[in-house]
């Protein structure tokens, strides 16, 4: 049966979530893991890297869109958005940032899930602090040689190719690493709180021996190219999902609200029931045009997407949680037993408060907007 999509649109992409996502979802977090078919039916459907130009196997996908498209996913299943969402980071730099022959070499393969990225950059006792990074590359006879260990790496169980952050001396570069190259040591991390079907690993780099055409752009500028560039794609993906996650408590109330009744009243007729509900319906549209915004801003090429993302992320993350907190609630004892969605939502929305980029450095970070000109976006007017 083919799960091949007429368009990338966010109506189709609901289609295949419905059909191929959500019935299956709740197994899978048990499961800790998404199965290979499944991965199958994504790459079919053309999902893994719709924003690749055509001539490398993409189809043009806005960052309007490609929002759109994580926002549908992320309703769904956040382990599967978060997948989508590490693939993406990984695909987008080496087009932003591959040699010719890189490029040639890499994208067709991740643009059709042959090949799967994951992003490399957390490791033990630094997280994902750039300036903590220990994990080194060294120089060996025109080669590299890398060493070190990265965790709490999404899709790490299962990638075909890292996209690992190592020190180079005084500056930081990025190398892609097939996990087959000697040296390379996977181990799954199980059990986590919530996206725990997003197959998170610990990955062990031991002498691994790299030919030089494994560098992604110049040693020396990755620094930037992490915080204003594959970071900023990470959490306008992140963004999009929790936005899903809104939607799918919002859209899990209201029907839970028709069904239930207490007292002889329908639950939806209670009055604080539809305060809940107001509240999800309201921050649910206010998060998506945060996102939108966002991603109008990325394809304009304007730097002041990196602020739009910022919020974004930070808006729609805390809703997220707020409202998952909520739909376990308003679902009561049906929210806490095993296999609930709700449930799900809520495990799954508090990793949306930490992953890249946790809500406290955000608040730090938008503060910062507060000291700006809304005309200029000088600080010392």
């Amino acid at each position: 049966m083919t799960t091949a999509l007429p368009t990338l649109d966010r109506s189709a992409v609901r289609s295949f979530v419905d059909t191929y996502i959500v019935p299956e979802a709740d197994r899978w977090d048990r499961d800790g893991a998404i199965p290979q078919d499944l991965l199958d039916r994504i790459a079919e459907a053309g999902l893994w890297a719709p924003f690749l130009p055509a001539e490398a196997g993409g189809a043009d996908v806005d960052m309007v869109r490609l929002g759109e498209l994580h926002e549908e996913v992320g309703r769904g299943c956040s382990s599967v958005r978060s997948l989508l969402t590490v693939h993406t980071m990984a695909s987008w730099a080496v087009q932003r940032w591959g040699t010719a022959e890189q490029r040639e070499r890499w994208l067709p393969d991740l643009a059709a899930g042959r090949v799967l990225g994951a992003f490399c950059l957390s490791e033990p006792g630094a997280g994902s602090d750039a300036v903590g990074i220990t994990t080194t590359a060294t120089a060996h006879g025109g080669n590299w040689l890398l060493n070190g260990v990265k965790t709490w790496i999404t899709n790490g169980a299962r990638a075909d190719l890292f996209l690992v952050f190592a020190r180079t001396g005084t500056s930081i570069a990025a190398f892609l690493v097939p996990r087959t190259a000697p040296g390379v040591r996977v181990e799954a991390i199980d059990d986590m709180l919530g996206t725990r079907a997003s197959m998170p690993a610990r990955i062990t780099f031991d002498d691994v021996l790299l030919g030089p055409d494994a560098l992604l752009g110049p040693s020396g500028f990755t620094s930037g190219m992490v915080l204003t560039g594959v970071l900023d794609l990470g959490r306008y993906s992140v963004a999009a999902g929790s936005v899903g996650i809104v939607q799918a408590c919002l859209e899990a109330c209201a029907g839970h609200a028709r069904r239930r009744t207490t007292g002889g009243q329908p639950l939806a007729e209670r009055q604080l029931i539809r305060s809940k509900l107001s509240d999800m319906v309201t921050d649910v549209r206010a998060a998506r045009l945060l996102v939108a915004e966002a991603g109008r801003l990325k394809d304009a090429g304007d730097s002041a997407t990196l602020m739009a993302t910022w919020v974004a992320k930070y808006f729609a993350s805390t809703a997220a949680a707020r409202h998952a907190s909520e739909a376990v609630q308003v679902h009561g004892a049906l929210g806490c037993a095993p296999g609930s969605p709700v449930a799900r939502f809520y495990r799954d929305a508090k990793v949306m408060e930490i992953i890249e980029g946790s809500n406290e450095i955000q608040r730090i970070t938008i503060a910062e907007e507060a000291f700006r000109s809304p005309y200029t976006g000088r600080t010392d007017d």
